[in-house]
């Protein structure tokens, strides 16, 4: 039996841009939620707008495809569909009413 590796995260951001402050944040906030449920959270530099969010290797977020930066809770149930569909969030996957 081998023991499968905790996911890794690695968020691809824009050095010309200056994302690096909205890159490191979206890391804070995954491993304050998901904890060592977590192996890694990686950022990446890169340059031309890029800003995405890949979980083992798969695209969770492409700025340019969706159009814009996810917030912190859509970021968070997308990495949750990934690793743990099952997992609750708590007040993230509460709907508030008006």
């Amino acid at each position: 039996m081998t023991a499968t590796a905790p996911p890794r995260i690695a968020i691809t951001y824009c050095t010309q841009c200056q994302w690096l402050l909205r890159a490191a944040w979206m890391a804070q906030e995954l491993l304050s939620t998901f904890g060592t449920d977590l192996g890694e959270v990686a950022l990446l530099p890169g340059t031309g707008g890029i800003f995405q969010v890949h979980c083992d290797g798969a695209l969770l977020w492409d700025r340019k495809a969706q159009g814009g930066f996810p917030d912190a809770k859509t970021l968070k149930q997308l990495v949750r569909d990934h690793i743990d569909p099952g997992r609750d969030l708590g007040h993230v996957d509460r709907q508030h009413s008006a």
